[in-house]
């Protein structure tokens, strides 16, 4: 077996931080009155912040420091999103609370290559989420756990590794107590080997036989099962930001990290979605909700980031937003596909999506609508508008703010304009040089709605390429009715 051991030692700071570009000076207060600072960001260390400091100095030092009480029910959640997210590299995930998420990674080497490409994938993935861990492997979960909070890279003497390590290690075990580790400190020990040299008799009459135990499960002599994490069915995780802000650019990049957790969670689960929806926290309103459409099933980042992006900037906030949640409760199974050499239109049509998805988030869901083809010869009854949601295929959608009606196109010698103009126009006959023999269309008696012409393929004075057709009931004429270029 092999475990790859993610530890936050800075998760009490980094639910805070994580949805933020620029991190201001903040530090964190235990979860009671009259408490040490926990936990500071790199700015405020810089001006002179430490964690163990008394939040009343630390606010006298520097006036605009932050301070925020930790939030257990947060980092659990965080802790949570993570597990749900690492489940992309391995099924095998288990939390160790309250700030590590272990995997056993050695069925998942060959897929990934090498022990050192997942670390550097896992390392890669975190920090788009919003998260600075370190990382370590290890035979067992225990060792790699030691060895992360410790910076110890992975190598082949991970056993004499362990006996290097410090005896603060134990503090990760709730069996070795501050009792115990003071014991052991009273006896001069320093390092985890010289404990383990300590005869286990003498331990176990001071009561400190918890720490052989430990030692022996480090090193694989003795069983530790791990539970499994299970991730939830559904997808909803939040981010709650530092200071409120109405600001687009600000939201839209603590979007990004959820965007990021949901993209892991689907791929974990071999899922995609057509649907989310990003509720906008207010303090003193209602929430803002904003629905994600998607024209086909997808797990890309990118793509609902640019969707998003395009939502953000016609919205108009009320109140500052102070929190973020993403939901996806309707992953659907994704639809594998093989890849080829050259997948030029499998590119095509990804974008053609992606760019119909942005126009229907910029202009409105009534502003683009599907064209569908109808069995009438009549060309402007060949085609109806409906709703682009229900579309199947990018290439039968089209913009009505933008562009003008659609004709339907004839398989065979005859050919349709893709402009065809609202209304004919009477044109002069002069002004146009035939192209093409004479094509009849009679047809429409049953809806009191007849048509009987000729059309033809022309050329106007300025070359353009026209379709006209002269009308064959009284009074007649000729008349433009669409346009090929």
């Amino acid at each position: 077996m092999l475990w790859l051991a993610i530890l936050l030692p800075d998760l009490p700071l980094q639910v805070f931080t994580r949805g933020l570009r620029d991190v201001p000076a903040i530090a964190i207060t235990a979860d009671k009155p009259g408490a040490p600072l926990i936990a500071a960001s790199a700015s405020a260390q810089a001006a002179g912040i430490r964690p163990g400091q008394h939040a009343t100095s630390a606010s006298a030092l520097l006036p605009e420091l932050r301070l925020h009480a930790r939030m257990p029910r947060r980092e659990a959640e965080a802790l949570n999103e993570i597990a749900s997210w690492a489940g992309r590299f391995t099924p095998r995930v288990s939390l160790s609370s309250p700030d590590a998420v272990l995997l056993e990674i050695a069925s998942c080497l060959r897929l990934f290559g090498s022990a050192h490409d997942i670390t550097t994938q896992v390392a890669s993935g975190l920090a788009a989420l919003g998260f600075h861990a370190r990382i370590g492997l290890a035979p067992t979960p225990l060792a790699a756990r030691w060895f992360a909070r410790c910076g110890h890279p992975a190598g082949e003497d991970w056993l004499q590794a362990i006996d290097q390590l410090p005896l603060s290690v134990l503090e990760d075990e709730a069996a070795c107590d501050a009792d115990t580790r003071a014991l052991l400190a009273g006896l001069g020990l320093h390092s985890l080997g010289e404990a383990r040299d300590l005869p286990a008799a003498g331990l176990a009459r001071r009561g400190a036989q918890a720490v052989r135990h430990c030692l022996a499960r480090a090193r694989g002599e003795m069983p530790d099962p791990r539970p499994w994490f299970e991730a939830a069915d559904t997808f909803s995780h939040g981010l709650e930001l530092p200071a409120p802000t109405h600001h687009s650019e600000a939201l839209l990049f603590a979007a990004r990290r959820l965007l990021a957790s949901l993209e892991g969670w689907l791929q974990a689960r071999h899922a995609a979605i057509d649907h989310c929806q990003l509720i906008l926290e207010h303090a003193h309103r209602p929430h803002s909700r904003l629905e994600l459409v998607l024209g086909q099933p997808c797990r890309d980042t990118a793509g609902l980031l640019a969707i998003l992006r395009e939502q953000l900037a016609r919205l108009v906030l009320e109140a500052d937003v102070g929190a973020l949640r993403l939901i996806a409760d309707r992953p659907l199974a994704a639809i594998a596909r093989t890849g080829v050499l050259f997948d030029d239109v499998g590119t095509l049509r990804e974008q053609a999506v992606l760019l119909l998805d942005r126009l229907r988030a910029r202009l409105g869901q009534s502003s683009v609508h599907l064209l569908a083809s109808q069995p009438d010869h009549r060309p402007e009854s060949a085609w109806r508008q409906g709703d682009a949601s229900c579309a199947g295929s990018p290439a039968q959608y089209t913009c009505s703010a933008h562009a003008p009606p659609l004709a339907r196109e004839h398989k065979g010698l005859h050919v349709r304009p893709l402009w065809l103009l609202p209304e004919p126009k009477p044109i002069e006959r002069a002004d146009y040089v035939l192209l093409s023999e004479a094509e009849r269309i009679e047809c429409g008696w049953w809806d009191d709605h007849p048509v009987h012409r000729d059309y033809y393929l022309a050329n106007n004075t300025g070359q353009a390429l026209c379709w006209i057709f002269q009308a064959l009931d009284p009074p007649g004429g000729w008349f433009l009715h669409g346009y090929f270029a």
